[in-house]
């Protein structure tokens, strides 16, 4: 199913001439390999950011370090954060991607911080939409990362269409 979500997220963005870019953590990388799955997605993506270390979602995306030390990486805004901050890292002559998508959570098998595992939140962030969604997904590390991913696409299709 997330292929068809991909093909039909690429294709809104594609007509109403968006370009997309994607900041990942738990993820690592495969909201972006299911987007590149899709023919033509080349048209609207320009890329993705692997942020796993929580440092690097400050350094290179620009998530505030006081909301990551007070609350840790796996937090409602934090994605929102990434989101916006993959926007401007994927920058194209001063002019940033339209649509940022960003997933950070916990995979498992076990929690750092004591929230569940299986606790993950998505940050779409577009001109005049800045929102997160949360899930718990359960399974086991690879079921977390692939509902991750689904619902990263399918979460972003939703937002851009409503």
């Amino acid at each position: 199913m997330t292929t068809a979500d991909a093909a039909a997220l690429l294709d809104l963005l594609r007509s109403r001439a968006l370009s997309l870019g994607v900041a990942e953590s738990l993820t690592g990388g495969a909201i972006a390999a299911e987007i590149v799955t899709v023919p033509g997605a080349s048209e609207v993506f320009r890329g993705g950011v692997v942020a796993y270390a929580t440092t690097v979602k400050h350094t290179l995306l620009g998530v505030d370090a006081s909301l990551l030390e007070d609350h840790g990486p796996v937090h409602p805004e934090v994605a929102v954060q990434m989101a916006d901050g993959v926007r401007r890292a994927l920058s194209i002559a001063g002019a940033p991607a339209d649509v940022g998508i960003a997933s950070t959570g916990i995979a498992g098998p076990d929690s750092p911080d004591g929230q569940p595992v299986g606790t993950v939140h998505i940050g779409i962030v577009a001109p005049g939409l800045r929102t997160s969604r949360t899930f718990l997904f359960t399974g086991d590390r690879a079921a977390v990362r692939r509902q991750s991913v689904d619902a990263a696409i399918a979460a972003t299709l939703t937002a851009l269409r409503e």
